[in-house]
């Protein structure tokens, strides 16, 4: 059922609202529906980010529009109310991205050295000092 509202949302957001709040790109990003089906909650991710506030006040103001275009979209016996919530979890997972391509820059990598002995060490790793497997030369 999430998954459908889901599709619904984002076609009705898609063709656009009259409210100029709601601007920019929106993308539903996940709805969640009550135990009782009574309640969705769809999540939205807004950019520009400058915008995000604003445009979830536009879209909690049309909620019952969006609602009644979502259920002429969507059979079901009742279509739940929708509130939207700002799905932030893309902009922490690109903090998350960004950190780690800085940290990655930041710190040579141990193959950037011209070292050609760091790769071989790697491959060789579960050798004994014969270069066999393991203690018995690599027999089971």
């Amino acid at each position: 059922m999430a998954s459908t509202i889901q599709q619904a949302v984002q076609q009705v957001l898609a063709k656009g609202l009259a409210d100029p709040r709601v601007d920019g790109l929106i993308t539903v990003t996940k709805v969640t529906v009550s135990d009782d089906l009574k309640a969705a909650t769809v999540w939205v991710s807004v950019l520009p980010q400058e915008r995000q506030k604003l445009v979830v006040h536009g879209l909690s103001h049309a909620a019952a529009h969006i609602r009644r275009q979502v259920g002429d979209l969507v059979s079901l016996k009742q279509m739940p109310t929708v509130s939207f919530r700002l799905d932030e979890s893309l902009k922490r997972e690109a903090e998350v991205y960004r950190a780690l391509d800085k940290a990655r820059t930041a710190t040579p990598s141990p193959a950037a050295d011209g070292d050609e002995a760091g790769g071989e060490v790697g491959e060789d790793a579960g050798a004994g000092p014969d270069g066999n497997e393991g203690a018995d030369g690599g027999r089971a």
